[in-house]
């Protein structure tokens, strides 16, 4: 597995933990269909969640936060609503979360946005 892999890899290992630690139940990972794929699928309190995990060990490039471009967005919520579509869960509600993950010295920094793609 490549370097990048690897820290996306790792960065999803401590999204999920960070989720289950705040009592939020994992019900996939790494989902995929032809159109892409969601990291985490989550369940917190009868809403279900779509998490982005953006791990970055540097800013050289700009945050983890910033690498969610909109077009990146557009498909978050393509492959929310096909999720749906081919998994018919029963939750009324959903919204799409970013975590982003700063790798470094030391632990790993975790920003949870909920709710940060809307529709």
């Amino acid at each position: 597995m490549d370097k990048r892999k690897q820290t996306g890899r790792r960065g999803e290992d401590i999204a999920a933990a960070f989720l289950i630690k705040r009592g939020y139940r994992i019900i996939d990972r790494n989902w995929s269909c032809p159109t892409g794929e969601l990291d985490l699928v989550a369940e917190d309190d009868g809403t279900l969640i779509f998490v982005e995990v953006r791990t970055r060990q540097s800013t050289r490039l700009g945050t983890a936060e910033e690498s969610v471009t909109l077009a990146k967005q557009t498909r978050l919520i393509e492959l929310a609503e096909l999720y749906l579509q081919a998994m018919n869960p029963p939750h009324s509600s959903w919204r799409i979360d970013v975590i982003a993950i700063q790798l470094g010295h030391g632990l790993p920094q975790v920003n949870h946005i909920e709710n940060a793609i809307g529709w």
